[in-house]
């Protein structure tokens, strides 16, 4: 018997060579443990902390628990960064493995405080992270005298000895309280540095997309304005595409429950893929694109701690033309096509 039609499913899977150098063998490895990191450490941290309990070594987590109840405020008082690991030679492979580069357009004055608004927020945050929590690309160097502390989810300083971690590369909670103590420091050279569009950004960090969560972001505009903080507008070119996203329109079931997820957490849950480690075929390892990160010029503010409403959109609306300029400007040195523009949502 003949059947009318012949259905083949055929599996590819790209092997990476054995003659890889080592070198790029090592950026692999660095990358994979910072994936690891991000998608695994905390729950892993917080399994052991209580499996320790139910142990020989159970003295440990007592000891910890001290130590954190001591150290509770601690991430929203500035943090604990430690220079040595963010200069350490393992963030230049993971720089190297894209690569990332960060691109200065104009110089931000020392003696100022700044909060420097990042986008997109892609799914990892790659160029945020290594751009703005390690030295790999040279952050003190093209900027003399700022200390940079990326804000992140206040979630993940809840989870133990994960929360040190994070703490060492200047990671700091995600909230107003946390933000202002670094502004409020005298002698300014602080360099807050925000993804405007969170957690529900990264359901829109698809390749070639160039969504913008901002038409109804403020909070950071006011922040800025309280302390008398230059706005900075910062666009990381090709941070969407280092990773591959399961189709989730506006609309559709799986938006809908992403989105209700994310409500609840507080993170969203991009179901993403790209390559693997040893074939580059499937996988949580992210491609080896290039991420251009480009720092646009300040915006002034003066400070002024009761901001009114009309101060707000003036100076949201100046912000979103400053980021528009700056992606219209450089889009063209990063292979996006000239038809291509930002979409504010």
């Amino acid at each position: 018997m003949v059947s009318d039609f012949d259905l083949r499913v055929e599996i590819l899977i790209y092997f990476a060579p054995a003659d890889v150098p080592l070198v790029r063998r090592i950026q692999t490895a660095v990358v994979l443990q910072w994936v690891f990191s991000f998608l695994a450490l905390a729950p892993i941290c917080i399994i052991l902390f209580f499996f320790l309990l139910y142990t020989r070594f159970w003295l440990i987590s007592v000891l910890y628990a001290i130590w954190w109840y001591i150290d509770w405020d601690t991430p929203s008082r500035g943090g604990r960064k430690v220079p040595f690991l963010c200069r350490m030679r393992v963030w230049e492979y993971t720089r190297d493995y894209f690569p990332i580069k960060l691109v200065k357009t104009a110089d931000l004055d020392p003696r100022k405080n700044y909060v420097l608004g990042f986008h997109p927020h892609g799914i990892l945050v790659a160029g945020a992270f290594t751009n703005f929590c390690t030295e790999a690309t040279g952050f003190s160097k093209l900027f003399p005298g700022l200390r940079s502390n990326l804000l992140m989810l206040p979630l993940w300083f809840r989870a133990p000895f994960f929360r040190d971690y994070i703490m060492s590369a200047g990671l700091v909670p995600s909230d107003k309280g946390s933000a202002s103590y670094l502004l409020r420091r005298k002698g300014g050279g602080n360099a807050v540095v925000i993804a405007v569009g969170g957690a529900p950004e990264a359901l829109d960090a698809h390749p070639g997309d160039y969504t913008v969560h901002l038409a109804n972001k403020k909070g950071f505009i006011k922040l800025a304005i309280e302390h008398g903080a230059d706005l900075v507008p910062i666009y990381s070119f090709g941070e969407n595409e280092v990773f591959d996203q399961l189709e989730n329109p506006h609309g559709t079931w799986l938006r809908y429950i992403q989105e209700r997820l994310q409500s609840i957490m507080g993170i969203s849950l991009p179901l993403f893929h790209a390559r693997g480690v040893f074939q580059y075929s499937f996988g949580l390892m992210p491609y080896r694109k290039p991420i251009n990160t480009v720092v646009g010029r300040p915006i002034p503010v003066e400070k002024n701690k009761k901001p009114t409403a009309e101060e707000l959109d003036v100076f949201h609306q100046r912000y979103m033309d400053e980021l528009t300029h700056l992606f219209e400007e450089h889009k063209g040195n990063y292979g996006v096509p000239e038809d291509a523009h930002l979409l504010f949502q």
